[in-house]
């Protein structure tokens, strides 16, 4: 079974981090942001920063669509775990066309609205997790299991 941990940077990375202490590191890979902060030895391969806000946001976009799919194809994961946000999207857009299993965790942060992220993906993810009761209301379906902290 190859897993395939997949976040963008910050608190969405430590989160990842947490999730990837459960795995034998011989059956996971993991993709982040490249930025100071996530460039470490436990991170595989890296995609660009995207910020929604940025001028060049489309041309980043582009590239880490194009990079999800060379890392996809190298990885062929049967799971896809995330916690967001919004550079993992073409990642798992892509593996779900692939009909692999897509586990998402929306972010701690988050305790009574939605992530742009989480929204999207709540739509094709096989299991949605929530870290706070309080955000069934918003994602009925989803599962609550409590944090990760």
């Amino acid at each position: 079974m190859k897993v395939c941990l997949i976040s963008s940077s910050g608190g969405h990375f430590s989160q990842l981090k947490e999730i990837a202490n459960s795995f034998p590191e011989k059956d996971v890979a993991i993709i982040s942001e490249k930025i100071p902060d996530t460039s470490n030895d436990s991170i595989n391969y890296y995609l660009k920063q995207q910020d929604r806000k940025r001028r060049d946001f489309l041309l980043i976009l582009i590239f880490n669509l194009i990079k999800s799919f060379y890392l996809f194809l190298k990885i062929n994961p049967d799971y896809v775990i995330s916690t967001g946000a919004g550079s993992v999207l073409p990642f798992l857009i892509i593996a779900k066309f692939f009909k692999k299993k897509i586990i998402f965790l929306e972010s701690y942060s988050k305790t009574t609205s939605p992530t742009v992220t989480g929204k999207i993906v709540y739509r094709f993810a096989d299991r949605f997790y929530v870290q706070w009761e309080t955000m069934l209301k918003v994602y009925p379906k989803a599962i609550y299991k409590g944090g990760i902290y």
